[in-house]
């Protein structure tokens, strides 16, 4: 699927909307501007409110860049703040919050990375237009003196703005060499605004793709997730992979663009990972679910297996045996690299693990016990479960499609069924550890454990029983041990 193309924006269009959102956050802003100025310090609106603020779609989050140091700064906003924190004193940095309103206020500044650095070394600088060219995009180079409200665009954000393009203030090169990061966030941003990226901007990330090294995972990842929670992450994706990014940051993605054989044998599984995540995307709003991060990335590593699994067999097929499996230790291993949480990296690879459990319903064949064993095993993931399934049909044959979601449609009611019936989502034996040891008369050990599972087993087989009929099928089963 290609991505729109949104038309220019208009002008006239921008300043209307930036004079309905300088209304609503006037009393903020120019309350601000007016101790500042009072105190002989410069204080702007910066950055990506001014940006969002053109674009009608300004949040309560209010960055400011300002001549004072942090102690002025803090000094300035206690007695006005409701709230006043030091986000990052080294870094010239200093939160708070006014009502509804979060603020956080920087000092002009200069950041420069060397050659092998993670972090950046940390200047305070002399203007706002100094500080200006050092940010990322034209588009968040720009900046809104208070109390005054007078535009500061010298890099021409406006214009790029209005045509929906992402340009670096001054060379890409300098860009990318003070924070390697930003070849990242035009990814990101081409992503979240729909812009497009300006083709010195994509030479020099292709040229400058293995300079993202010097950054630490935790900042990476934490722009990948921005990016995949994006309302179009395909624009941004395809950018990685065309520019060699992804081959540092999740080498999977890019390893999915198999070299197709000449018969065309097998489809192509990169196109069709990126279909997945759009349908997984257009399953999560149907469905009601807010962005999930969870979702989309185990849409985006579903097939990530494949590579590692294929083999061509005589007959002229093409096999992916156990894609599944290799994917998911795949999708662990890139995500600790990226240090997401175990919580997470569980969620994403479970879902890997069992995004083909369903192919085996055939045409409803399965038994009420292996039902429960499905939800078992899917256990908090089974409504992603559900939209990573349905998201994987991607063939153009609308009977074969139109047959996967009736078949998907029958599997859903007869959980939901069986759900009201038995309490699936918290299945548990019909007896506990302690009435066990007592049936028993044993103690503590591991022949309780095996009790346990062996009673779990006959829950998910048969269903629900009575005290009783647990009793009996527990003793019978102790009996036959000996």
């Amino acid at each position: 699927m290609s991505q729109p193309t949104q038309p220019p924006l208009l002008l006239a269009d921008v300043q209307k909307r930036v004079a309905q959102e300088l209304e609503r956050i006037a009393p903020v802003i120019d309350e601000l501007g007016e101790r500042f100025e009072a105190a002989g310090e410069q204080l702007a609106l910066v950055g990506g409110p001014v940006r969002d603020a053109m674009l009608g779609r300004l949040q309560n989050d209010l960055d400011f860049t300002t001549s004072a140091h942090p102690d002025v700064t803090e000094r300035l906003l206690k007695g006005w703040a409701d709230a006043v924190w030091d986000l990052g004193r080294d870094f010239g940095t200093i939160g708070a919050r006014k009502g509804e309103w979060q603020i956080e206020i920087t000092t002009y500044r200069s950041e420069v990375y060397d050659a092998t650095s993670r972090k950046p070394d940390v200047e305070y600088g002399d203007s706002l237009v100094g500080d200006l060219r050092r940010r990322d995009f034209t588009v968040n180079s720009m900046a809104l003196t208070v109390p005054g409200r007078v535009l500061e665009d010298p890099y021409g954000g406006i214009l790029d703005l209005a045509g929906r393009v992402l340009r670096t203030p001054g060379t890409p090169e300098e860009s990318f060499s003070d924070d390697p990061l930003r070849m990242m966030r035009a990814a990101r941003f081409s992503a979240q605004l729909g812009f497009e990226v300006a083709p010195e901007v994509v030479a020099a990330m292709t040229a400058m793709a293995d300079r993202i090294t010097i950054i630490s995972a935790e900042r990476v990842r934490d722009e990948l997730v921005k990016l995949v929670l994006a309302p179009s992450p395909r624009r941004g994706l395809a950018l990685l992979v065309e520019t060699g990014l992804a081959s540092y940051v999740l080498p999977e993605l890019p390893a999915l663009a198999l070299e197709r054989d000449e018969h065309h044998r097998h489809k192509d599984v990169y196109e069709h990972t990126l279909i997945v995540l759009e349908q997984s995307i257009e399953l999560e709003q149907q469905r009601g679910h807010a962005p999930d991060f969870v979702s989309r990335f185990a849409a985006l590593m579903h097939d990530v297996g494949k590579p590692r699994t294929r083999k061509f067999q005589d007959d002229g097929t093409v096999t992916f045996h156990h894609h599944d499996v290799v994917g998911a230790k795949l999708t662990r291993k890139r995500m600790k690299e990226l240090r997401f949480s175990n919580d997470e990296i569980d969620a994403v690879a479970d879902l890997v693990e069992l995004h083909l459990r369903f192919h085996g319903y055939g045409a409803g064949e399965w038994t009420d016990s292996a039902v429960r064993r499905y939800v078992r095993d899917a256990g908090d993931q089974l409504e992603r479960l559900h939209i990573l399934t349905r998201a994987d049909c991607t063939t153009r044959n609308k009977r074969k499609a139109d047959r996967l979601r009736r078949t998907y449609d029958d599997l859903e009611a007869r959980i939901a069924r069986l759900s009201e019936e038995e309490e699936l989502a918290s299945i548990r034996p019909d007896l506990d550890g302690v009435q066990i040891m007592e049936i028993l008369g044993i103690g503590p050990g591991r022949d309780v454990g095996a009790a346990y599972r062996f009673l779990l087993e006959l829950r998910l087989d048969e269903g629900p029983k009575s005290p009783d009929e647990a009793r009996d099928a527990l003793l019978a089963w102790w009996a036959a041990r000996d």
